[in-house]
Parts: structure tokens; C-alpha cells; sequence
């Protein structure tokens, strides 16, 4: 089997907030399509975490490579890419380029043998996750109006964010989170996201160690993006002092980056995103090298459905991921796959079983939001 082609196309017509000082639009293009096609008729498919006109360039540099290649070695032919652009920019572009290209591997090699994702990652430690609500905070009634609202859809998880948290004052921040609690009641997991890699985010360490201790009086299963997301100093420092885990890292890209804030233990949970850093492969290698510095491992997920896919078969091949994010009213997430996702009565969501990702695309959901049909493309 060789690689004959691989074809992008970005996402728009329904782009959710992000949350950041410069809101993206419904018609704004953060998170790419990425089908790899095969000389025996199977494709696979991924996506990227980066704007369609970023990643169309990257494939023209990266065609000569990927071009006539394996497409059943994912792992090697990822690295044979990473490899041959790291003067262009690691962690970039084409680094994102390459993530949507790697999910696509894997889903082929699953499609080719049978087998799901997660079985030929090692082997399942589970058949089920716990999936995290994950959205934006608000003003404190109308966030504890929407998380009941999904608290009753049966998710027992939440995870809150952004917004106003950090950016008005300290009483603000503490009814957001007394709301929130209220709101999901206290069987509920609760996390709280600053959201410190927005641009030009105004607090610092004395902010967020004064914010880890008002956090854990409404225990808060973990304190996110609290500082900037280069201070690998106060991390440190932040975490070896806070009661509430301190949890980070979806910014950063390739295993090389999380290596020392992983040696220094610079978090207590570790949050890469399988759409950036160079997909499952490499997202696989991060896991290990969190598991052997004694941190937890649990992916970033704010980004598509095939992203998701991607988490829950890493969280089945990983001894202690117990929990994927899952990004609240999204199209992208929930209109993109022909089979809806469902959570069971234990707010659990099933990791799939099919070949590859296990997830069947809703093409016309696709046409819809990408204005491209991919025909020849198998689902």
C-alpha cells in the first residue's frame, strides 16, 4: 500500500468561541481536515489544529516526502517528516501539519488490519472513559444555568474556562466558581481553566498561588493554565506549592518541549493535544515520558471529533488516563461523525471498537462545513 495523495480542507460556518481576547468568528478557520488516500482505495483521516491556507503549504513542502510512502508505518514515516523539516520551524506549522497527517496513518493501519487505534497502540486497559465538559465561563448565573443544563445531559465532569476568570477581580473569580460548584453539585469532578495562553494575559505567580488556594476550598480537580505558558519557573514553583494539581502543556509541541517541564515536574497533569504535536505517535511518547516522571497524562481536546477519536483510543492504550476533554457545542465535534456520541448512565463514554478511529464521517456534515465533497473518499 503507498500513499497517492493527501488533501486538506478547513473547517468553518459554525467555528465555536474560543474564548480569547480576539474572538474568533463562526467563519474563522482554526482546525483542518486532513485525508490521506492510498493506492488500495482505503483512507484515512485526521485533522490539525492550525488554519487550511497554513497547512496547505505545509503539505507542498512536505509531498516530496510523504509521496509513494507506507502509509502501514505511521510512526516511522511521522518521523521521516519531522525529521526532514526540522530547520523549517519544529513545532510549528508543519509540525501541526504533520499531527493531522499521523492521526491519518493510524486510522489506515486500523482500517488495514481490523484492528481499532488504541488495540495496535499496545493493548485497551479500558473499554470506557469519562468525558469532561468542557466550556467557556460567563457571568456566574448564566454559566450555573448552562451547567445544569448539562449536568442533566448526564456528564458528571466539567471543566470551565476563559472568559472573564482572571481579568476582573478576585471576587469575580471566586463567584464563578462558588456558582459552578453549586451548579454540578458536589458528587461532580470540577476544573477551572485561567486560560494563561491567551495574548497578553495580566496575572502572575502571586495571582495564581493566592487563586490555587481559593480553588481548593471548592475542590477544584485541578487548576489550569494558571501562568504564562513559557514560565517554566513558576510552574515549578506554582505546583510544588498548590493543593489543587496544577495541570498544563497544550501549547507545547513535539516530546522534545515537554521533556523538561516533565523532568522538573513543572505540572502535576500533563495536557497535549494530539492535533499539535505531532499526533498520536508523538503524543504516545509524551504519555510514556509523563508516566516516568510520576505525572498524569490526560490530552487536550478543544478541536474536532477526529481529535477526540485520536484521545479516547491514546486514553484506552494508557494505564491511568481516565478522563478526555470534550468541547461542549461544537459542530465539529458533534455534527462531523455519522454516529452520534453517547454517553452511558454512568456519564462514560464508550472508546470505540471499529477499525482505525472506529468513527464514521458524516460527509455531508464535512461538504457543510469544509465546502469540499472529498469524493472517492471512504468514510
Amino acid at each position: 500500500m503507498r500513499i497517492t495523495e493527501i488533501r486538506s480542507a478547513g473547517l468553518r460556518h459554525g467555528t465555536p468561541e474560543g474564548g480569547w481576547a480576539n474572538e474568533i468568528r463562526p467563519e474563522d478557520c482554526v482546525h483542518t481536515l486532513i485525508a490521506v488516500f492510498t493506492d488500495e482505495g482505503v483512507t484515512g483521516w485526521g485533522s490539525a489544529f492550525t488554519n487550511d491556507a497554513l497547512v496547505r503549504g505545509a503539505l507542498g513542502v512536505l509531498e516530496p516526502l510523504y509521496s509513494g510512502e507506507n502509509p502501514l508505518e505511521p510512526e516511522r514515516v511521522s518521523e521521516k517528516l519531522h525529521a526532514n523539516t526540522f530547520w523549517m520551524g519544529r513545532g510549528g506549522t508543519i509540525t501541526h501539519t504533520i499531527s493531522g497527517i499521523d492521526i491519518a496513518l493510524w486510522d489506515i493501519l486500523g482500517k488495514a488490519t481490523g484492528q481499532p487505534v488504541g488495540r495496535l497502540l499496545g493493548g485497551r486497559y479500558r473499554e470506557r472513559v469519562r468525558p469532561y465538559a468542557s466550556v467557556l465561563m460567563r457571568e456566574p448565573r448564566a454559566l450555573a444555568e448552562q451547567l445544569s443544563g448539562i449536568h442533566g445531559q448526564g456528564f458528571r465532569a466539567f471543566k470551565i474556562g476563559w472568559g472573564p476568570f482572571g481579568r476582573h477581580s478576585v471576587a469575580m473569580d471566586e463567584a464563578i466558581v462558588r456558582a459552578a460548584r453549586e451548579a454540578v453539585g458536589a458528587e461532580s469532578f470540577l476544573m477551572v481553566d485561567a486560560g494563561a495562553s491567551d495574548a497578553f494575559w495580566p496575572q502572575d505567580f502571586k495571582w495564581a498561588a493566592r487563586t490555587a488556594r481559593m480553588l481548593e476550598a471548592y475542590d477544584v480537580h485541578w487548576f489550569e493554565e494558571p501562568l504564562d505558558p513559557d514560565n517554566l519557573h513558576d510552574y515549578v514553583l506554582l505546583r510544588s506549592t498548590s493543593a489543587v494539581p496544577i495541570a498544563g502543556g497544550e501549547v507545547l509541541t513535539r516530546r522534545q518541549s515537554f521533556a523538561p517541564w516533565l523532568q522538573q515536574r513543572a505540572f502535576d497533569i500533563v495536557q497535549p493535544d494530539a492535533t499539535k504535536v505531532g499526533g498520536i505517535s508523538e503524543e504516545r511518547r509524551i504519555a510514556w515520558m509523563a508516566e516516568e516522571n510520576g505525572v498524569r497524562f490526560i490530552p487536550h481536546g478543544w478541536n474536532t471529533a477526529l481529535g477526540l477519536a485520536a484521545d479516547l483510543h491514546l486514553a484506552s492504550a494508557s494505564r491511568k488516563t481516565d478522563m478526555v476533554e470534550y468541547l461542549m457545542g461544537s459542530p465539529f465535534i458533534d455534527d462531523l461523525v455519522a454516529v452520534p456520541w453517547k454517553l452511558d448512565a454512568e456519564g462514560m463514554l464508550a472508546i470505540p471498537t471499529g477499525a482505525g478511529l472506529g468513527v464514521e464521517l458524516n460527509m455531508d456534515a464535512v461538504e457543510k462545513h469544509t465546502g469540499e465533497r472529498f469524493r472517492g473518499a471512504s468514510e
